[in-house]
Parts: C-alpha cells; structure tokens; sequence
C-alpha cells in the first residue's frame, strides 16, 4: 500500500504563511502526478494545485500567485507553500498521489487525512 502523511498546518493571522509537506511512503514503484485539494467545513472537496512528475505546475483560480506547490522525488514528497492567506483559506489541506506499487500494475489515487489550516485573527 502507499501511505501519504501531511504535517505543517495550523493557525495562521491573515497575510500569514505556512509550509505543508506530504510525504509518501510504502510499496511504491513511481510516483506521477501529486496534488493538494482543500475542505472547508459544509463544502466540497476543492482543487488547490497539481505538480506532475517533471515539475508542471498548475493552480485554482483562487490562490494562483499566493500558492506554490513543488516536490521532491528523491523523498517522494509534494510542498504547497501557502503566503498571503485569507480566512476563506480555511480547511483541511489533503494531498494526493498518483502511483503504482509494481511494474506494468495500474496507476492508483491515494489520499492523505489532512493537515488543518485556520486563518483567523
């Protein structure tokens, strides 16, 4: 299986930063695309970011220019570097890999349990 654990959350005043790692471990061949989504309390899981295996970057309308996410394959590890954030930034902050565990096998979506992010005053 292939576990993925966020840390760098927490509470944050308006205009702060934070750094969230995810970090993927287990029976994993290749890691492809990996990517942050967010949940706010009441609403739909949203898509914050993707960086592919070769480092394309693409981000949500709604944090582009203050979201950075980037990876590290040697540590199988994804980062989103959050600045200038606004309490409608509030969520749990979830990624995502996409990865197969053996050669030729298909590739599998795994998720995380999140990393809190409050932006309060």
């Amino acid at each position: 299986q292939v576990q993925l654990v966020e840390s760098g959350g927490g509470l944050v005043r308006p205009g702060g930063s934070l750094r969230l790692s995810c970090a993927a471990s287990g029976s994993i061949f290749s890691i492809n695309a990996m990517g942050w989504y967010r949940q706010a309390p009441g609403k739909e899981r949203e898509w914050v970011a993707t960086i592919t295996s070769d480092y394309i970057t693409n981000y949500a309308d709604s944090v582009k220019g203050r979201f950075t996410i980037s990876r590290d394959n040697a540590k199988n590890t994804v980062y989103l570097q959050v600045n200038s954030l606004k309490p409608e930034d509030t969520a749990v902050y979830i990624c995502k890999a996409r990865a197969i565990m053996t050669w030729g096998a298909s590739w599998n979506d795994y998720w995380g349990q999140g990393t809190q992010v409050t932006v309060s005053s």
